[in-house]
């Protein structure tokens, strides 16, 4: 009896161990400029922001589902759609029937519905959420056990109060100057979101443009420095202002882009010339833009056109220290760093 009672004790250290060992993790899976980014707690709840586009072969659903199995998972707990354009919830229906999903969250209806097939398809996504849908304003949480969520953007509103440890006037919102209306509306209506475990913090803004971004950081910068920034709208220059970038002066980021969408060399320039930036991280070599400007090789996820592209991820792993850990799939390079 107390052999067999020790044996159990036994494995129920194993599972603490095992419990306490957990990280949060984040994958960013290849959707050739598209974006799908997988998020799982340290509890093991997962969010799913965005899931890419419908694609011939089922390509980017097909590496969606490859991320979801790889992080060992079953279901997804929250998916959340920045915004309704097609690169960022195309393969939702497809996907819902092959996994569950717990609670769907967004910004509110599209304001492209005068376009038939935005309408369309927002009609079947409101069919699909119903009765799972949470409508997102500035300053709610998105509930993942072990991480705090806090909307600082939607439906093109901001937070107006500083999150904790910001509040300080930024000097380059002089310089600004505002750029044409957006062609495509609904990216500035997109969900952008700060989340936060122990020390790490890690920032994703959807499509926000920069004229929308300013919200955010002018006059005053209400968000702060941040550890990781998936940089906005796929590293295009209509996003990641200086004015935006430099003020919450990211210790890492990670461009989502595509062979020819996102990476031209002005985003480069504004993000090295970011205080306190140690590395750029990229999903692929920008194609357009001249490999002297791009990364460093062992820090891109996918060198080929997509044609030949194999979809390979990069993964950060967050310890509870605070030490956050980037992986390349491809390279199998890593490279460690400290939250603050």
């Amino acid at each position: 009896m107390l052999r067999k009672l020790a044996v159990v004790l036994g494995l129920l250290g194993v599972s603490a161990l095992r419990s306490e060992a957990r990280v949060l993790e984040i994958y960013w899976i290849d959707a050739e400029g598209g974006a799908a980014t997988l998020i799982v707690s340290p509890s093991g709840e997962s969010l799913l922001v965005d899931t890419a586009s419908v694609t011939p072969g089922d390509r980017d659903l097909k590496r969606i589902l490859g991320a979801i199995q790889h992080a060992g998972l079953k279901k997804i707990d929250c998916l959340l759609t920045t915004h309704f354009h097609g690169d960022h919830y195309g393969t939702l229906p497809a996907l819902a029937k092959l996994i569950p999903i717990g609670m769907y969250f967004d910004h509110g209806p599209s304001v492209e519905l005068d376009r038939a097939y935005v309408a369309t398809a927002y009609k079947a996504y409101e069919e699909l959420v119903a009765g799972k849908r949470t409508i997102l304003k500035p300053g709610d949480h998105i509930p993942l056990k072990g991480v705090d969520i806090e909307v600082i953007a939607s439906a093109g509103r901001a937070i107006t109060s500083p999150l904790k440890g910001a509040g300080a006037k930024n000097p380059a919102c002089a310089d600004f100057k505002p750029l044409p209306p957006e062609v495509d509306p609904d990216n500035d209506q997109s969900v952008g979101f700060v989340l936060r475990y122990n020390k790490f913090d890690f920032i994703d803004m959807g499509d926000l443009t920069q004229n929308y971004e300013q919200k955010l950081v002018c006059p005053a910068n209400l968000i702060g420095k941040i550890d990781l920034y998936q940089t906005t709208h796929h590293g295009l220059e209509r996003s990641n202002s200086a004015q935006f970038v430099w003020a919450i002066q990211p210790k890492v980021a990670i461009m989502n882009n595509g062979p020819r969408k996102g990476g031209p060399a002005s985003v480069f320039e504004v993000l090295r010339n970011s205080p306190g930036l140690e590395d750029i991280w990229q999903g692929h070599l920008a194609l357009g833009t001249p490999k002297a400007v791009n990364t460093d090789e062992k820090m891109i996820a996918n060198l080929e056109p997509t044609a030949e592209c194999k979809g390979n991820l990069l993964k950060v792993s967050v310890a509870s220290d605070g030490k956050f850990t980037v992986t390349n799939e491809r390279t199998g390079y890593s490279k460690t760093y400290q939250a603050e």
